[in-house]
């Protein structure tokens, strides 16, 4: 896919990290290089790694948005829901007088039936699902004109509805509450039987009733609740494939496809193993990916401890905060604000789902540089990490300046200008 140009507005806009990213791409074009930069202010350190931030999709959804907001300022402009998993992007639009028809869970908060086919309604990042489209197109509204589903989305969609016309199934890996499975599975559903699988654990429990090692009566009491009606391990698996949400770890997709793999090939043996098991792993996201691949580096360095920054309910920023909290302790901050001080810092537990509190957790007085790795989700504006950045600097004395770190990746892009 060819790198489109995307508007991005003024107000996400990165004085410090987007002159790293850019230089980045240039002294390593093909992107082999997933050591992380080190922006060293001295009495402080921060470990940046290669691949983070908005990605393609997101870019996307942020340029269709924006410039949805500003050609139509006389129209009712409404948002299926969140657009992307970011606080900030999804207040601001709120201030410029978009609508939120439905809560992230689904929850309706403005019925489709009260708009007219005078009113713009933007598909989310996500996608949505056939009934919601249909439930748009009897109120005389198009809804792919303002369409910002993420390329990528379209993909895994595209990849399940070949495997339905061949008559496989369809095992979504994803968190099945979640916008852009239930998208998934809309489309998916409209063509072949499917069912969801959170992670390795439940895909294992699957595969175990596909092999007989478990009754089949497990299977409502697992996936009952995320599977199309009727759906039959016995019969339904005999010819399937496994898509993802596509901010899912890459890595756990891939585990859970090689489980379910194992399961096809000691029921119907490995000789045709392809015509009872797609091979599906060109769906991957390559942003998520690539993301996860530069926080795995990023997990190597010697950090003290990681910030992430993003949403609470970004998926993909979770993924990030759980390869890192394996590692050190890990913050995962929605912005600068949640920073109080040097003595408390109010971080997201996804794990607890609740904000917690942590105390004294930056060594202001150590003799050593304190090493910080930072990152942040997919939908996360650049400018945020340079904010916690910028907070975090302020609490230290004789740092360098921004300019004298930043100097030496402007001399690089400057090389090439």
């Amino acid at each position: 896919m060819a790198r489109k140009k995307f508007d991005i507005p003024e107000i996400y806009q990165s004085p410090i990290i987007q002159k790293v990213k850019d230089a980045n791409k240039v002294v390593d074009p093909t992107k082999k290089d997933l050591e992380p930069s080190v922006l060293d202010f001295g009495p402080i350190r921060f470990y940046v790694p290669r691949h983070f931030g908005f990605c393609y999709g997101v870019e996307n959804a942020i340029d269709i948005a924006y410039k949805t907001v500003q050609e139509n300022p006389d129209k009712d402009i409404y948002l299926l829901s969140e657009m992307i998993h970011n606080p900030t992007v999804n207040e601001d639009l709120q201030a410029r007088g978009v609508k939120f028809l439905f809560e992230t869970d689904g929850t309706e908060l403005i019925p489709i039936e009260t708009l007219d086919e005078d009113d713009i309604v933007i598909v989310p990042a996500f996608g949505t699902t056939l009934k919601i489209q249909e439930k748009l197109k009897e109120q005389g509204i198009d809804p792919y004109e303002y369409n910002t589903t993420c390329p990528f989305v379209e993909k895994v969609w595209r990849r399940g509805k070949q495997l339905g016309k061949k008559g496989y199934s369809l095992v979504i890996h994803g968190k099945h509450r979640h916008e852009e499975t239930r998208a998934t599975f809309s489309h998916s559903a409209n063509h072949s039987e499917c069912v969801v699988v959170l992670n390795p654990e439940e895909a294992q429990i699957l595969a175990d009733i596909l092999t007989g090692d478990r009754p089949k009566s497990d299977f409502e009491e697992y996936f009952g609740h995320k599977s199309t009606d009727g759906f039959d391990p016995h019969e339904v698996l005999k010819h399937f494939g496994v898509i993802n949400q596509t901010t899912m770890l890459a890595t756990e997709t891939e585990e859970v496809m090689q489980i379910l793999k194992e399961a096809a090939i000691e029921k119907y043996g490995e000789a045709d193993i392809l015509d009872h098991f797609a091979d599906t792993s060109d769906t991957l996201c390559y942003a998520t990916n690539e993301n996860q691949s530069a926080t795995l580096a990023l997990a190597e360095t010697d950090a003290d401890f990681s910030i992430v920054v993003g949403g609470y309910n970004s998926s993909n920023t979770m993924h990030l905060v759980e390869i890192l909290e394996d590692v050190f302790p890990t913050y995962h901050v929605r912005d600068a604000e949640e920073i109080d001080s040097p003595s408390e810092i109010k971080h997201f537990n996804q794990w607890d789902k609740e904000i917690k509190q942590t105390a004294d957790w930056l060594p202001t007085d150590k003799e050593e540089p304190v090493n910080i790795a930072i990152t942040s989700g997919a939908s996360c504006p650049d400018v945020l990490v340079d904010e916690v950045i910028l907070k975090i600097l302020s609490y230290f004395d004789d740092t360098r300046s921004v300019e004298e770190i930043i100097k030496p990746f402007e001399e690089q892009l400057d090389e090439v200008a």
